[in-house]
């Protein structure tokens, strides 16, 4: 099955910047308002968690912006931050909020009051693999050994990863089906943070787990965690990891995170916040943290992200509805 965030990457052009940043560079300096504000939809130590701190650390060290923060609002796969977000940053050009594959499906799962066409595309990010581990001791050493549990009963084989709906969830449900299981019967146990996840590995109370590799990257590297399977259709650089496919099963998938600002916001805000972040995500600083969370770089403009996202909640309403998790 085609990766679920396959959408053409387009960068911006010299003709792009030189019709909309550059006209604005000075007015979208003076606009952003400070201090700036990043919410992330999850608790600390997760991925929305880490991409708002390294934003932040990149506007903050580069002097883009000044006394930026970042507050956590996590639950519901990022919905309940997403609907505090949309009532408190209405018209409000000082604020952000980190979004990505997982609150797409978390709307739709949890049926959630708010939702991505709420609020206002600023620029999508990254793209991140996901990888597929067990502990180190456990008894499936491949990603064949662990197919073939799921297909002789799928209800025994516990799943750890992030919210209900998002993009781990999904890739286990697609796992599942490609390995002739069913996914009606998916034992899937969803966690906010990274950490509460690696711990039920860790601890052995499921049988593997599903994040993005760098929050699995330590353990994998340490041997207390045995990775079967990275999730994108190519490897990761620099990482020793065969693909889902390489391992038998012709799955790929692969997250990806954005900004969005308040809804109503006027032309002048949003150009600002869009010129903020473009140039962050330029420097050499963020080309650091990128390369060395293995993130790909996924930028999309503002109306380029907006079109992304309308065709990205179709393909996962489709991907959810194939596995089962809504109707």
């Amino acid at each position: 099955m085609p990766g679920l965030s396959d959408f053409p990457r387009r960068r911006v052009l010299a003709a792009t910047l030189g019709a909309l940043v550059l006209p604005l560079c000075k007015s979208a300096r003076a606009q952003v308002p400070l201090p700036l504000t990043i919410i992330a939809p999850a608790g600390a130590g997760g991925g929305w968690d880490t991409a708002a701190r390294a934003l932040q650390q990149v506007l903050n060290v580069t002097g883009i912006a000044r006394n930026v923060k970042v507050t956590n609002a996590p639950g519901a796969g990022g919905t309940v931050g997403l609907t505090q977000f949309a009532g408190s940053a209405r018209g409000d050009g000082n604020q952000l909020l980190m979004t990505g594959f997982t609150m797409v499906g978390a709307v739709l799962v949890n049926q959630a009051p708010t939702g991505l066409d709420a609020v206002t595309p600023i620029a999508r990010l990254t793209d991140d693999p996901l990888v597929v581990v067990v502990p180190a001791d456990a008894p499936y050493q491949t990603l064949a050994a662990l197919a073939a549990a799921m297909k002789a009963d799928t209800s025994k084989i516990a799943w750890a990863g992030g919210s209900a709906g998002g993009p781990d969830h999904i890739l286990a449900g697609l796992l599942t089906k490609a390995a002739g299981g069913d996914p009606a019967r998916l034992d899937y146990r969803p966690f906010s943070g990274g950490g509460d996840a690696l711990a039920e590995l860790l601890s052995g109370r499921v049988t593997a787990g599903i994040s993005g590799y760098n929050e699995f990257e330590s353990q994998i590297k340490t041997g207390k965690l045995r990775a079967l399977g990275v999730s994108t259709a190519q490897h990761i650089d620099g990482v020793a990891i065969p693909t889902l496919k390489e391992g038998g099963l012709n799955v790929t998938l692969s997250n990806w995170r954005g900004v969005v600002g308040g809804p109503g916001l006027n032309e002048g805000q949003r150009a600002a916040l869009s010129s903020a972040v473009y140039r962050a995500l330029s420097s050499p600083e963020w080309a650091r943290i990128r390369q060395a969370r293995k993130w790909t770089d996924a930028y999309l403009s503002p109306e380029d992200f907006a079109a992304f996202l309308k065709a990205e909640q179709i393909r996962v309403r489709e991907a959810l509805s194939a596995i089962g998790l809504i109707k």
